[in-house]
């Protein structure tokens, strides 16, 4: 059975940083596009970052360009999303994602983590 399992969220003040993680488990995506998605209370879920299967490819919401950076890890099969100077908009649950594609990640992919909540206080 395929798992996807985030960690690395909590509550933060604005301007800190974290690290997001997700390990998959039960198959290998080391073919697959990934991606990490939030929602925010009250929002549609969005998508915040891709990344192809090999890294070589990343896409990232306006929103968060020059503060997320989104990398994986393929001999690990784990993903990350690290997240410097955070504000309070980026207040959500946080969700990992793994797609068929190989190129990225679409905004509805085949598998996803149960999510994971990022509070930031301004």
């Amino acid at each position: 059975q395929v798992h996807l399992a985030e960690s690395g969220g909590g509550s933060v003040q604005a301007g800190d940083s974290l690290r997001l993680t997700c390990t998959a488990s039960g198959r290998a995506f080391i073919n697959n596009g990934m991606g990490w998605f939030r929602q925010a209370p009250g929002k549609e879920r969005e998508v915040v970052a891709g990344i192809s299967w090999d890294g070589a490819q990343t896409y990232y919401t306006d929103s968060v360009k020059g503060r997320f950076t989104i990398s994986r890890d393929n001999a690990m099969n784990t993903l990350y999303l690290s997240m410097n100077n955070l504000k309070s908009e980026d207040t959500a649950v946080y969700y990992c994602a793994a797609d068929t594609a190989r190129a990225g990640i679409s905004p509805n992919p085949d598998y996803w983590g149960q999510g994971i909540q990022v509070v930031v206080s301004s």
